[in-house]
């Protein structure tokens, strides 16, 4: 054990400034073209539902499960109080889980612990496997964490380097996307049932605060992660 910690929390050496801005490019672009974002748009929502399962762990409330669906959009099922601080917190962790994965990949990345972020990633995917209740989010999460898993036993450590700047600008970027989706759909009054909007019935708070309060959140995560990033 003393030898697998010391192999996880190994330092690696800071990047080449022109893979961390390669990195930052690549990742703008899956998020911002549409075909690549329809691909990936999925891990953006695993990283959502596991927000909402994460919080309603922490207060308390019961998790039934998690489904991931093919359109990319995914649900969080709880059991509990259906007003209350709870709920309430149960419901923001959602669009703010992504950003701030991002950002705390991002001080990971900084710090050189890429190892024990790729293994930490590993290990929340195994954690929403157990809690999965459909056969596509149980597909999605098998490929996605034998994707790690298979970096962590094959690939170079250059190459996990690359791999996890890269995850960590598309966490960040990919927060923002979904977020402004959301506002267009209410526009079009297509998303009563957002989390802005459950949110609104919650609270005395008008489902546009918390749009605003998602979209601030990210926002400042990528500022702040670019800042860790920063090769310069």
């Amino acid at each position: 054990m003393d030898k697998f910690w010391a192999h996880l929390i190994k330092v690696q050496p800071d990047p080449d400034p022109r893979v961390v801005l390669g990195s930052a490019l690549a990742a703008l672009l899956i998020v911002g073209f549409r075909m690549p974002w329809q691909v990936s748009r999925g891990l953006i929502t695993i990283a959502h539902e596991g927000g909402h399962a994460l919080m309603a762990l922490l207060t308390r409330r019961k998790l039934e499960g998690i489904r991931l669906h093919s359109d990319t959009s995914g649900v969080t099922l709880t059991r509990g109080r259906p007003t209350g601080p709870g709920m309430v917190l149960t419901a923001l962790a959602g669009y703010l889980a992504p950003p701030l994965l991002g950002l705390g990949a991002a001080w990971m990345t900084e710090q050189g612990l890429i190892t024990l972020l790729i293994w930490g990633v590993l290990l929340l995917l195994v954690c929403m496997l157990l809690l999965i209740r459909n056969l596509y989010g149980a597909l999605i999460l098998l490929v996605t964490g034998g994707a790690v898993f298979a970096l962590i036993m094959y690939a170079p450590a250059q190459v996990q380097q690359v791999v996890a700047l890269v995850a960590a600008w598309f966490l960040l970027f990919g927060g923002v996307r979904p977020i402004i989706e959301l506002q267009r759909k209410r526009r079009r009054r297509q998303a009563r049932d957002s989390d802005a909007d459950q949110l609104a019935r919650l609270t005395f708070l008008p489902g546009g605060f918390y749009v605003f309060f998602f979209l601030l959140v990210s926002l400042v995560s990528v500022a702040f992660g670019a800042y860790l990033m920063n090769p310069l």
